[in-house]
């Protein structure tokens, strides 16, 4: 074996390749050709001995012998940045690249602006906002932290809770003056509805009066979104009623620009919460950066 050719780099690319599955995809992630990712491949398995990865021209898969070296690759690679971190980040100076995921929505309203606090007292971090209501693998894409809406599937993420988004029924003051005003949540089926169609059942939406039992109502008008923001435009233009995260609408409410309706009754809260990708927190930059935009989300309008 030559472990002179087994060099961070090579190792790098490797374990990207195995979380990617294309050779293509890393090398565009890295900004080389695909030819430099194949030959760092190449290499590291030579200097191994081993084959570490399947190739077909369909799809890459990781072998018996890179599923074993994979895992203490990315433990090396991790411990190698915590290092550098350590030594970069001595006292309160932090350095070095964040990725983020945010829901768009409230990425744009509320998170951009704590990113760009965070990076006016710490101009040596680069931050990765990416912006999507779709909730992305986190190592396949390489991110760091994830801040999400709604019930989390990935249990392999460490997650920090941040507390529950409160929604409230709105609709522009235009749309309820010519369309009238409901009285109660029957009402709601002769009303136009604004549906965001990423939402899992928001086809029927279920309300939570201040006593007794919730209702559920059907809620199918005839205009339907994929984007948070989308859905506040036309909630602006008076296209009907739409329950809305009170962070989203809470200056359109101050400014009377849209009411509340059917005050009494309350859509489900959905949850809020930042995921991690194991190891990362651990990291001072990530870390801090953690600290400050949970700090941030708990203080926004609705947060619970």
């Amino acid at each position: 074996m030559d472990k002179s050719a087994i060099t961070l780099e090579r190792m790098r690319s490797f374990v990207r390749v195995a979380e990617r599955g294309s050779f293509s995809a890393v090398a565009r992630e890295q900004g080389v050709g695909q030819a430099t990712i194949t030959r760092h491949i190449t290499e590291l398995e030579g200097a191994l001995g081993v084959t570490l990865l399947s190739r077909t021209t369909r799809r890459v898969t990781l072998t018996a012998e890179g599923t074993d070296y994979v895992d203490n690759a990315r433990t090396i690679l991790r411990l190698v940045d915590e290092a550098a971190d350590d030594v970069r980040s001595a006292g309160d100076r932090l350095d070095g690249k964040i990725r983020v995921s945010c829901t768009a929505a409230l990425g744009v309203r509320h998170v951009q602006r704590v990113l760009f606090e965070f990076q006016d007292q710490h101009p040596n971090v680069n931050i990765d906002l990416r912006l999507s209501d779709v909730q992305i693998d986190l190592v396949r894409e390489a991110v760091d932290i994830a801040i999400r809406l709604g019930p989390l599937a990935d249990s392999s993420m460490q997650r920090k809770p941040i507390g529950n988004s409160r929604r409230v029924l709105v609709a522009s003051r235009a749309y309820l003056e010519e369309h009238g005003r409901p009285q109660g949540p029957d009402d709601l089926r002769h009303h136009q509805t604004i549906r965001m169609s990423n939402v899992v059942g928001s086809d029927m939406l279920v309300l939570h009066p201040q006593e007794g039992r919730p209702c559920s109502i059907p809620f199918d008008g005839r205009l339907l979104v994929d984007h948070g923001l989308a859905a506040r435009e036309a909630l602006i233009q008076g296209r009907g009623i739409t329950p809305a995260h009170v962070w989203l609408v809470d200056d359109l409410l101050q400014s009377g620009a849209v009411e509340q309706v059917l005050p009494d009754y309350a859509p489900e809260p959905v949850p809020l919460s930042i995921l991690i990708v194991p190891g990362r927190a651990r990291i001072k930059r990530i870390r801090s950066l953690i600290d400050t935009v949970s700090d941030a989300l708990k203080a926004l309008p609705g947060i619970g």
